[in-house]
C-alpha cells in the first residue's frame, strides 16, 4: 500500500497540495513572503494527528455503542529551539460532552487508537512523545 500527495508551486510562497482529490492550499506568513492565504505545513502534522485517532476514537466507541453528545481533540506540540526545527512532544485532549459516559470505555478507546490504531501516533512516537488526557464535559 502505498500514499501519494501532489504539491504545486502558485506564486510567493503559495503552494496547492492535492489529497485524495482535494486540495489545500499551503503558504506561509507575509513577513517571510506569504500572502497567509493557507495554513503553513507543520501545523498540518498536528491535524493529522488529531484527525487519526479522534476517527479511530469514534469508531471503537461506536463498536462500543457508547454515544457521545459531543467530541473533541485538541493537540498541542512543543517545538524544538534548534533547526532543523520539529515537535518533540504532542499532548492530546480528548474532550467529550454527554451524560454518564463511562471512563473505562472511553479509557479503552484512547488506548487502542493510541497502542494499536493511530499511524500517525506510531510515526510521530518515533522522534517525539506523546502524552494525553481525557476530559468529559457535560
Amino acid at each position: 500500500m502505498s500514499a501519494k500527495v501532489e504539491l504545486k508551486w502558485t506564486n510567493d510562497m503559495s503552494f496547492e497540495a492535492s489529497v485524495n482529490g482535494h486540495t489545500i492550499i499551503l503558504d506561509a506568513e507575509p513577513h517571510v513572503g506569504g500572502q497567509d492565504r493557507g495554513p503553513r505545513p507543520k501545523p498540518l502534522i498536528l491535524v493529522a494527528l488529531a484527525g487519526c485517532t479522534g476517527m479511530d476514537v469514534i469508531s471503537i466507541l461506536n463498536k462500543m455503542r457508547v454515544q457521545v453528545d459531543g467530541f473533541k481533540v485538541d493537540v498541542d506540540a512543543t517545538m524544538t529551539e534548534e533547526h532543523p526545527r520539529y515537535y518533540d512532544h504532542f499532548t492530546i485532549k480528548y474532550i467529550f460532552k454527554g451524560n454518564d459516559l463511562p471512563m473505562d470505555k472511553l479509557e479503552k478507546a484512547v488506548n487502542l487508537s493510541q497502542e494499536k490504531y493511530c499511524g500517525v501516533s506510531e510515526m510521530l512516537r518515533k522522534s517525539s512523545t506523546i502524552s494525553h488526557e481525557i476530559i468529559i464535559e457535560e
